[in-house]
């Protein structure tokens, strides 16, 4: 095992050991704080602790595990878990961002967790307990609502926040004193050590996850994760509240069959007609109507129960008790038939049992069920109703949503927060620098130094997953390590073959000016011209797209060869003293064509040699004038090759500064000058332009060959 890998396996545990202290810390802290009733929790001492020295998920986690402790002793700690995840994302972000390095950035710092956990926590103290959990809290909300006339809610959170910044404020001086007892070191290493490779820096981490966005790998995961964690709350929460409206009709149900049945029992069916006649003062109606109340207020959920005498038109309340809300109907009271009751009706006039009704109308939401009352003849003379308010039920179903909800918040950015950790130190960021450090070392193919540091900086990367990514890994790491070699030796071959093809461009263009008695180190001194006008046209960005480094090497290398089709010239035409005739510079002009003829079968031979093909362009057109007057094909501006316009300006500089058996040598100020007039007509005004501007390195050739005075 590397030392890397040990050191690494060192700082997990570590961390492991400083999640586990965090939430001790957090839990023991909650408990002494529930124990003596505080109006405070300092239970988030821990998470901004391990959130401070090992990040984000480290502190999501310690937040979910403290309140699903604290559950233990406090019946409302669950609920509360996603505000101390959101101090953890908070704390996370400020110290990666160095945030709390001025006091000014800290006190905004505290003052976030004040407002996140004051308006949160007040919020949920409205949904579980409608009002503030503490009595000290409740009242001096009602104090500030009454001077303010804010409204109480918004009274509660003001008393709330304020109350959270004390709290925090407290909570982030215990939790940062706490670090400071830890070597910064050892901080450091458990920040790093959920990285599966060299920790990245916040640029490159930026690029990455800026780059492709939710086209990524860990975006992918990211929306992945959300939807299949919601899908899940939601079917979970529609098959329990499914199962618990069951359920409850079940309960509700039996429950108001029971009433009425034993309401009937009770009821002295003889005695209906001298209740409706005589009311109140018949004997045992109050006795029968506080019996009706206390079956009423025993049945779960039952919320009337009535007694009715049923005809084909009307119906009249016998009973009717009263309830919190609403007063009950008078003894006597009759109704026309409405149409809930006609579906019913024969069978209450037949006086037989009916099955339990559910009806939405101006009573609301009912579950209804009716039971006969006989008489000592055994005829129905009336019903017992009871209905059974079903809204209940729906203020239940939205009171278990949001509380699912305000749970499932805290563990669902838990599983994201895992998901896009594990995603990211375990997928995308090895994948990423993988894919950098790939496109890195073919973009540099072309310079050894730059592809062996690409090797050398991947080799450094040590991404260390355990799994396939790693293999893909150490298999790109051996072939860039390999190809780099193979680069190498090919560098070397080609470095030789290069030597070897301008050792041959020399000796041809030796042959052919050796046969000349008038050209001495021309080659050489035209060469040399040649790279620096084209250094100067590639300095002030002229044929920018034309002169790449490949281009201007093989220009270098053929310049030698411009005038390898003197080889056909007679010496006597050659080496003529004198000035030739209009045949024999007629002959002298073939040199070009000749050239031309002589690089194409070389070209033909060595297929590919881009060089060559410089060097025919050369020697064919380097006669050409930029006015289209020259020879051999009498081309003009820049249908002229480059390269040969190139060679234009340096042959003829080099022709002019150079003494010949039929004239001495220009001074150089008016080869210069014939250069310029010439400039635009003979000359591409660029090549002249940059040529001038290069003096000095011009002057320079010109003391190296014949011309010590300058």
């Amino acid at each position: 095992m590397s030392i890397h890998v040990q050191k690494t396996n060192r700082s997990i545990r570590n961390r492991r050991i400083a999640i586990a202290l965090c939430i001790l810390i957090n839990v023991v802290i909650a408990f002494l704080t529930s124990l003596f009733k505080l109006p405070m929790y300092f239970d988030t001492i821990g998470t901004i602790a391990i959130a401070s020295m090992t990040g984000l998920f480290p502190g999501i986690l310690v937040a979910v595990i403290t309140n699903l402790l604290c559950g233990f002793f406090n019946e409302y700690a669950l609920y509360y878990s996603i505000i101390n995840v959101l101090i953890a994302i908070v704390t996370a972000w400020f110290v990666r961002y160095k945030k709390y390095e001025k006091i000014l950035w800290l006190f905004e710092y505290v003052l976030v967790l004040a407002a996140i956990s004051g308006i949160l926590g007040t919020a949920v103290q409205w949904v579980l307990m409608s009002g503030p959990q503490f009595d000290d809290v409740a009242e001096a909300a009602a104090a500030l609502s009454q001077k303010t006339n804010f409204n109480y809610f918004i009274s509660a959170t003001i008393v709330n926040i304020g109350l959270s910044f004390v709290d925090k404020t407290i909570t982030v001086f215990c939790a940062f004193f706490c670090i400071r007892f830890i070597p910064e070191e050892k901080r450091k290493a458990m920040w790093a050590s959920g990285w599966k490779q060299t920790p990245l820096t916040d640029d490159v981490i930026s690029t990455i996850t800026e780059k492709r966005g939710m086209q990524s790998v860990r975006g992918k995961m990211g929306l992945l994760i959300s939807a299949v964690s919601v899908t899940l709350v939601l079917v979970m929460s529609w098959i329990s509240i499914n199962e618990y409206y069951k359920k409850t009709m079940e309960q509700y149900t039996t429950d108001a069959l029971n009433a009425t049945r034993l309401a009937a029992e009770f009821i002295d069916g003889d005695s209906i007609e001298l209740y409706l006649r005589k009311g109140e003062s018949a004997p045992g109606y109050q006795e029968t109507k506080n019996l009706l109340y206390k079956i009423r207020d025993n049945a779960t959920g039952v919320k009337y129960l009535y007694v009715l005498k049923i005809s084909k038109k009307e119906y009249t309340f016998v009973f009717d008790l009263d309830t919190d809300d609403e007063p009950g109907n008078p003894l006597g009271y009759t109704n026309p038939i409405e149409e809930a009751f006609e579906p019913i009706l024969t069978k209450l006039l037949a006086g037989e049992e009916i099955d339990p009704i559910e009806s939405d109308d101006t009573y609301g939401w009912l579950l209804t069920t009716y039971y006969p009352v006989k008489n000592s003849a055994g005829k129905t003379v009336c019903y017992v109703g009871a209905d059974v308010s079903m809204s209940y039920l729906s203020d239940y179903t939205i009171e278990f949503l949001v509380k699912s909800l305000i749970i499932f918040a805290g563990f669902f950015i838990l599983v994201y927060g895992y998901a896009l950790s594990a995603s990211g130190y375990s997928l995308v960021y090895p994948l990423s620098t993988i894919t950098m450090s790939a496109k890195d070392f073919v973009e540099n193919i072309g310079d050894q130094k730059s592809v062996d540091k690409s090797v050398k900086n991947i080799r450094a990367m040590n991404i260390h997953t355990g799994d396939e990514v790693e293999e893909l890994y150490l298999a790109i790491c051996r072939m860039e390590a390999n190809m780099a070699e193979q680069i190498r030796d090919i560098r070397h071959y080609a470095d030789a073959t290069a030597k070897m093809q301008n050792g041959l461009i020399i000796t041809m263009a030796d042959m052919v000016e050796s046969r000349d008695s008038d050209t001495g180190s021309h080659v050489q001194k035209t060469a040399a011209y040649v790279k620096i006008i084209l250094k100067g046209l590639k300095k002030k960005g002229y044929y920018e797209s034309k002169l790449t480094a490949k281009y201007m090497a093989d220009v270098e290398m053929s310049a030698p060869l411009h005038d390898v089709g003197k080889i056909n010239i007679s010496d006597v035409i050659l080496n003529k003293p004198g000035k030739l005739t209009d045949e024999e510079y007629e002959i002298m002009k073939t040199h070009t064509t000749a050239g031309k003829e002589i690089m194409e079968n070389a070209i033909s031979t060595v297929e590919g040699e881009n060089y060559l093909k410089e060097a025919r362009n050369m020697a064919a057109y380097h006669h050409e004038r930029w006015d289209g007057k020259g020879y051999p094909e009498g081309l003009h501006g820049e249908v002229i090759p480059l390269s040969a316009r190139v060679m234009a300006v340096a042959d003829v500089f080099d022709a002019l500064t150079s003494a010949r058996i039929y004239k001495p040598a220009f001074p150089i100020e008016k080869a210069l000058e014939i250069l310029q007039e010439d400039s635009g007509t003979q000359f591409d005004p660029k090549c002249v332009e940059v040529f001038m501007d290069s003096l000095p390195e011009v002057k320079q050739v010109l003391r190296k060959y014949n011309r010590p005075e300058l």
